[in-house]
C-alpha cells in the first residue's frame, strides 16, 4: 500500500521527490533556502557544507574546519553566513563557496542567525533628503586588494588570490541596501552587524533589566543562565523578537519565579534606534567597514614587505658574514668596515679580505645577492605604490569624511560618532601618510647604495680573479663610506618595518617640528621618533577606540520591551539536553491605517512544547501580536491558542509560512506493522481560535497552562495536508519567497515540495490509503 502511495505521489509530480535514487551519503542538521534562487545549502553532521541546486544537481562542497552551528543567507542571496561552535561567523560566497570574511563575535557557540533588509516602503522623505553618496569613488581609483600571502616574484603586480574579486564585490555589494546580521549564542549574547560584517552592538539578555509596572508598585526581573535559541528583527528594523531558554529572577526578592523559574522564554527588544538611526548608521557603518577593509590591506603590506626584506638581508649576512670568521683566523683585529675602506682607499688588500671576495663570495655569490636585493627592492616598490600607498590614502579621505560628519552633532552624536576621536584618528592617519613617504625615501636610498656598493665590490672581484694586483677600480667613494658606515651592521628598512624601533633625532629637526606645529594641523611631535609599524600600530589602537563607541551607544539603547514565559521545565539541564522546534515571522498589515511609506507588522511565534511540561503531550503552541505593546483600545491584544496533534503522530519541525500560514512535519510513530509515515501539513492560523493572553508579570507566568488545547483535525479544512511514506526528521527547509519545502527521512532522502500548488487526484488516493 505505502509502495503503491510513494508512486502515485512520483507521478502526480505533486509533491513530487528530488531525482536522487539512493540514499544521500550524509545526514544534515542544518538546511536553508535562498531567498533569491532555487538554491539550497545544508550543513552535515560532520559539519560540511553543501549548495544544491532545486534539481539536487550540488554546485559546491566545503569544509569549514570547524563546527557549525547556524546558517542563514543574506538578503540578496549573494552570501550566506555560517556560525560555529567557537564564536565565529563565517560568510562565504554563494558563486564559489570561498570564505569572504570572519568575524570573531562571540565566545560561545553561535546557535541562530538572522539576515534582514530594510524594506523599501518603510522609507520615507526625510530619509531621501539625508541620503548620502559615497564620494570616494569621484577621486580614487578602485581600492587597492591585499597583495600576495605567498608572496610576490619579480615582476608580479601583486595581486591577491582571484576570489580578491568577490570580496570587494561583497563590501561594494552591502553598501547599496541597509541590512542587518543578527547573531546569538548559547551564554545569552545577542550581536548586530551593519552589512554582515561592521560589528554596531552587542546585549547580553541575562543583564537586560525587566521592568515590570503595575498599578502599585514596579517590578524588576531578569533572566539568569540564558541561552538565545532564535532571534528575528522585524523588517522595519523597529524590534527583535527572540527565544531563549534560562531561570526568570525577580531581582528585588531575589527568588526564582513561581512555577515557570526554569523553561523558554519570549523576549521582546526595542531595536528602533537602527529605524531612527538608519541613515546616519549606512553612513558610518559604509565608511567603517571599507576602512576595516583598507587597514587589512596596510597590515598584510607591511608584513609582506618584512618578509620580502627578511628574506633578502637574511642571504646578504649569511654571505658576508664570512669574513669576520676569516679576519679572526689570519689573527688579524680589524673589523669588516676596516678591510673595505683599506681596499677602498688604495691600501693593500688584507689575505682575509681576499679570501673572502675571491673563494667564499665569488662572482656568482655576488651576482646573487644582488639581484635578491634587487629583487626585494622592486617588491617594496610594487607593494609601497600599488597597495600601501593607496590604502593609507583612501583610508585618510574617508576618515575625513567620518571627521566631517562627527560635527554633525544633532545627528551623530546620538550613535556614537566622537568628535574628538575622529580628530585623534585622523592626525594619526595623516602620520601615517608621512610615514610612508618617509619609508619610500630611505628604501630607495638604501637600495642605490646597495646597488653602488655592489656594483664596485664585483668590479674589485673581477679584477682580483683575473690578475693579481693591489689596484682596485674607481668608486664614488662617499657613497661606499655611507654603506659601509650606516648599512653594513645596520637595516633601516628593517627598522623602519618593527614596532619596537625608536629613532633619535637632533635638535634642530625637534625645533623644525616644533615649528611647524604652530602653523596648525596636527598636534603629534614625537612622530619622527616612530616606525612605520609603530604608527600603523597606534593608527590601529585609535580606530578601534573611535568605532568602540557607536558599538557602545548603540548597545546602550537597546531594551527590553517584555517578557512572556511560554513554558517550564523541570529543570535547566532537562532544557539545555531539548532542542525545541521553533520559528518566528512578522507579517504585514493589509488593512493597516498607515501611509504608504510606512507599514504595521503582526509577529507570530510558533514552538513545540515538549511533553510533561504544562501537563501537555505532543503540543504546538501559536502567539500573535507580542510585539505590541501599546496599551491603546485600537491596540490588537497579545493572544494564542495551542494545538495537540493526532496520537500516532509527532511533530519534529516547524516553520511559519507566507499568509499567516505554518507548515508542521508530522512524523508517524514506528512499529513492526508498519514502517511509517509521515504528513506536512500546511495550516492558516487564523483558522483558529485564539485567546487573549496577559503581557503582564508574573500574570502572564500561567497563561499558556490556563489555555484549552485545540485538536487538529487532519480531516478538516484549516489546511493542506500531504502525505509522505516515510518517517522523517529534522531539518524542515521552507522557503516563502520560492514556495518550497524541502525534507529529510530518517531513511537519508531528501524531498522537495510545492507548498503553493493545489492537491491533485493522485495525493487524494494516497490520503485515502492511509
Amino acid at each position: 500500500m505505502e509502495e503503491a502511495a510513494s508512486s502515485s505521489a512520483a507521478a502526480s509530480g505533486t509533491p513530487f521527490q528530488l531525482q536522487f535514487d539512493k540514499p544521500i551519503p550524509f545526514q544534515i542538521k542544518l538546511a536553508e533556502w535562498n531567498p533569491e534562487k532555487d538554491l539550497l545549502a545544508m550543513v552535515t553532521d560532520d559539519s560540511k557544507v553543501l549548495l544544491h541546486r532545486f534539481n539536487w544537481q550540488r554546485l559546491w562542497t566545503i569544509s569549514p574546519g570547524k563546527c557549525i552551528t547556524s546558517i542563514c543567507w543574506s538578503p540578496d542571496g549573494k552570501v550566506v553566513a555560517l556560525g560555529t561552535e567557537d564564536g565565529l561567523v563565517l560568510l562565504h560566497d554563494v558563486e564559489n563557496g570561498k570564505m569572504l570574511r570572519s568575524t570573531k563575535s562571540h565566545d560561545v557557540a553561535v546557535v541562530c542567525l538572522n539576515w534582514v533588509e530594510d524594506e523599501p516602503l518603510s522609507r520615507t522623505d526625510k530619509d531621501d533628503l539625508l541620503s548620502y553618496e559615497d564620494r570616494t569613488t569621484r577621486f580614487f581609483p578602485p581600492a587597492p586588494v591585499m597583495p600576495r600571502v605567498g608572496g610576490l616574484n619579480s615582476g608580479d603586480t601583486g595581486l591577491a588570490d582571484e576570489n580578491e574579486e568577490a570580496i570587494q564585490a561583497f563590501s561594494s555589494a552591502f553598501c547599496q541596501r541597509f541590512n542587518i546580521l543578527s547573531s546569538g549564542d548559547k551564554d545569552g549574547c545577542i550581536c548586530f552587524s551593519i552589512f554582515g560584517i561592521f560589528p554596531v552592538g552587542k546585549i547580553n539578555i541575562n543583564k537586560v533589566p525587566i521592568h515590570v509596572q503595575s498599578s502599585q508598585y514596579k517590578t524588576s526581573y531578569r533572566l539568569q543562565g540564558a541561552s538565545i535559541s532564535k532571534v528575528s528583527l522585524s523588517t522595519n528594523l523597529h524590534q527583535l523578537v527572540l527565544l531563549c531558554c534560562g531561570k526568570l529572577i525577580n531581582t528585588e526578592k531575589l527568588s526564582i519565579g513561581k512555577d515557570i523559574s526554569v523553561g523558554l522564554h519570549c523576549v521582546h527588544l526595542d531595536t528602533s534606534i537602527f529605524s531612527n538611526r538608519k541613515n546616519e548608521l549606512h553612513q558610518v557603518s559604509q565608511q567603517a567597514s571599507s576602512i576595516q577593509d583598507l587597514v587589512e590591506v596596510v597590515r598584510a603590506s607591511i608584513s609582506m614587505m618584512s618578509k620580502q626584506w627578511s628574506n633578502a638581508m637574511n642571504l646578504f649576512h649569511e654571505k658576508f658574514s664570512a669574513l669576520p670568521s676569516l679576519i679572526t683566523a689570519h689573527g688579524m683585529e680589524s673589523s669588516s668596515e676596516d678591510e673595505f675602506l683599506s681596499l677602498l682607499f688604495g691600501t693593500r688588500t688584507s689575505p682575509a679580505l681576499h679570501q673572502f671576495l675571491v673563494s667564499s663570495l665569488g662572482e656568482v655569490g655576488l651576482k646573487r645577492i644582488a639581484k635578491a636585493i634587487d629583487s626585494a627592492g622592486r617588491e617594496l616598490r610594487i607593494v609601497v605604490s600599488e597597495h600601501l600607498q593607496p590604502a593609507v590614502e583612501i583610508i585618510s579621505f574617508r576618515l575625513a569624511e567620518l571627521r566631517g560628519l562627527a560635527r554633525w552633532r544633532s545627528r551623530f552624536q546620538n550613535i556614537g560618532l566622537d568628535e574628538k576621536l575622529m580628530d585623534g584618528v585622523t592626525e594619526r592617519v595623516g602620520m601615517l601618510t608621512v610615514q610612508v613617504e618617509r619609508f619610500s625615501r630611505v628604501a630607495a636610498t638604501v637600495l642605490y647604495l646597495f646597488q653602488n656598493f655592489f656594483s664596485w665590490v664585483l668590479k674589485c672581484v673581477k679584477i682580483l680573479l683575473s690578475e693579481p694586483t693591489d689596484q682596485v677600480p674607481p668608486a664614488n667613494s662617499e657613497l661606499v663610506v655611507i654603506f659601509l658606515k650606516f648599512l653594513l651592521d645596520k637595516d633601516p628598512i628593517k627598522q623602519l618595518l618593527e614596532t619596537d624601533q625608536i629613532f633619535e633625532w637632533d635638535i634642530d629637526t625637534a625645533r623644525q617640528v616644533e615649528q611647524l606645529v604652530v602653523f596648525g594641523g596636527f598636534t603629534d611631535t614625537q612622530f619622527l621618533e616612530r616606525s612605520l609599524a609603530k604608527q600603523f600600530s597606534e593608527l590601529e589602537e585609535s580606530l578601534k577606540e573611535a568605532f568602540l563607541m557607536p558599538f557602545t551607544a548603540i548597545s546602550s539603547q537597546i531594551h527590553c520591551q517584555g517578557l512572556l514565559p511560554l513554558y517550564p521545565v523541570a529543570s535547566s539541564e532537562a532544557l539545555s539536553s531539548t532542542c525545541t522546534a521553533s520559528s518566528i515571522s512578522f507579517y504585514k498589515d493589509e488593512d493597516s491605517q498607515h501611509s504608504p511609506c510606512s507599514y504595521s507588522l503582526t509577529d507570530y511565534i510558533c514552538f513545540k512544547i515538549p511533553d510533561g511540561s504544562l501537563n501537555l503531550r505532543n503540543c504546538i503552541g501559536v502567539i500573535k501580536n507580542f510585539c505590541n505593546s501599546s496599551s491603546t483600545i485600537s491596540t490588537p491584544s497579545l493572544s494564542g491558542f495551542l494545538l495537540r496533534m493526532p496520537d500516532e503522530y509527532e511533530c519534529v519541525d516547524l516553520s511559519l509560512y507566507k499568509d499567516n500560514q505554518v507548515v508542521l512535519l508530522l512524523s508517524g510513530k514506528f512499529s513492526s506493522e508498519s514502517p511509517g509515515r509521515s504528513l506536512m501539513v500546511m495550516l492558516q492560523i487564523e483558522n483558529f481560535s485564539f485567546s487573549q493572553l496577559s503581557r503582564t508579570l508574573p500574570t502572564n507566568c500561567n497563561s499558556f497552562q490556563e489555555l484549552l488545547a485545540l485538536e487538529l483535525q487532519l480531516d478538516t479544512d484549516h489546511g493542506k495536508i500531504r502525505s509522505i511514506p516515510h518517517l522523517m526528521s529534522t531539518p524542515l527547509a521552507v522557503s516563502a519567497s520560492r514556495g518550497v519545502a524541502c525534507i529529510f527521512s530518517s531513511r537519508r532522502h531528501a524531498l522537495v515540495y510545492i507548498l503553493d500548488e493545489d492537491e491533485d487526484d493522485g495525493e487524494d488516493e494516497d490520503s485515502e490509503m492511509e
